[in-house]
């Protein structure tokens, strides 16, 4: 019964009538629903949401058997609504097919560098970002993890992926800050505090990592709810972390890895022959920035040009998004989301000899190459790279 409350909005919004006909049919056959009730929902109400509305209230009432029924019935019926709505989160790839030792790739231990490999690289100074000495850096990681809401879904398998990312990082010789169910605001302070930290001097790169609930351009705080926003833009992320407000960045990568949903759209479709539609144009957005004073455009004509410093607001960037525009994140309630096990298993496999580019890469290919499952209808995506460099990670060194 908590399910059928918890997907009742949900439901409300997306049951199509041909499946929620059939639904009504077998809960009458099931002698869940008498002729009356069934007469009910179909006849005493107007359009579909109305009867989605009175059936599943209807079934409510009736307590948990009747409930589980209609579950059941919603799994036979219509798998993609069952799976849409988060009844239950599709298996994993370590679920399917394979044990968990036996998945593709999968390894318990972080691969790391040789000190030939590392020194080979750095020959190529102009393309590859500098490293500093494991004696005298401090690697810096930002890691927040909303698990709890006050109103929406709570986000089972959350855990292991907090789990699975500190691990990560901390073997990649990372400092890492975590945070646990925060607000929108509580979010923003989080990413300005950190790149506040001293420490920051002595990094030769950072990550930032975010998991949560989430929609287009934003990750929601545990406070959301429809009625009043809890939110966090993504844009600040990037506005904490430029050129200017945290300059002991500068010319040093920095890594974005956020795993939240960006829309309520299925990332995948089924490819018909035949004439294609035109894609729907996405909106340009536009954000005007002024620049300070000390780096305006000069105006006064005694200012000499070698006078003033100027540095690429928004340079040396990467982010890792775990689904296209519109789309939605699937998260297996035990194992974590599909998006964060890729991550850290591409990471432990190959951060010894590939660049962050490349491993980004490899993860998208994971998406690509896994057999029929809820992780193909995702699709992992870089975003505002302004990579100028090679990073590489060198485990171990």
């Amino acid at each position: 019964m908590e399910d059928l409350k918890r997907i009742r909005s949900g439901f409300v919004q997306k049951v199509p009538l041909p499946a929620l006909k059939c639904l009504l049919d077998d809960l009458w056959q099931g002698k869940v629903l008498s002729t009356d009730d069934k007469d009910s929902v179909m006849e005493e109400q107007a359009g579909r949401a109305d009867r989605a509305r009175c059936l599943i209230d209807m079934v409510m009432a009736k307590g948990e058997r009747a409930s589980q029924a209609m579950i059941d019935s919603m799994l036979e019926r219509d798998r993609e609504l069952y799976i849409t709505l988060g009844l239950i989160l599709p298996p994993s790839p370590t679920d399917c097919v394979v044990s968990p030792t036996e998945t593709k790739g999968s390894t318990s231990e972080l691969n790391l560098s040789t000190e030939q490999f590392k020194t080979e690289k750095l020959k190529d100074r102009d393309n590859i970002y500098a490293v500093m000495a494991p004696a005298i850096r401090t690697r810096m990681a930002l890691l927040i993890t909303n698990v709890s809401f006050d109103k929406e879904q709570y986000r089972n398998g959350a855990e292991k992926d907090e789990q699975v990312m500190s691990e990560l990082l901390s073997s990649l010789g990372y400092n890492v800050k975590q945070h646990r169910d925060l607000s929108g605001a509580a979010m923003d302070e989080a990413v300005e505090s950190f790149s506040k930290d001293p420490r920051l001097a002595t990094t030769d790169s950072v990550f930032v990592v975010i998991m949560s609930h989430g929609v287009k351009r934003h990750i929601l705080g545990v406070h959301h709810c429809e009625e009043v926003p809890d939110q966090f833009p993504i844009d600040n992320i990037y506005k904490h972390l430029n050129s200017v407000r945290c300059p002991k960045l500068l010319n040093k990568p920095k890594v974005i890895i956020i795993q939240a949903c960006r829309g309520d759209k299925d990332g995948s479709a089924i490819v018909m022959d035949g004439p294609g539609s035109v894609p729907e144009q996405a909106p340009v957005v536009q954000v005007d920035v002024a620049l300070p004073p000390h780096l305006a455009d000069p105006v006064d004509e005694d200012i000499e040009e070698d006078a003033i410093i100027r540095v690429h607001r928004e340079k040396d960037l990467v982010s890792f998004l775990s689904c296209t525009a519109d789309t939605v994140s699937y998260r297996h309630r035990k194992q974590g989301s599909f998006f964060i096990q890729y991550v850290v298993e591409i990471f432990k496999l190959h951060a010894h000899e590939d660049h962050i580019d490349e491993l980004f890469r490899k993860v998208q290919k994971r998406f690509e190459d896994e057999p029929p499952s809820a992780s193909v209808r995702q699709m992992a995506v870089k975003d505002r790279c302004t990579l100028t460099r090679k990073f590489y990670l060198f485990p171990g060194i």
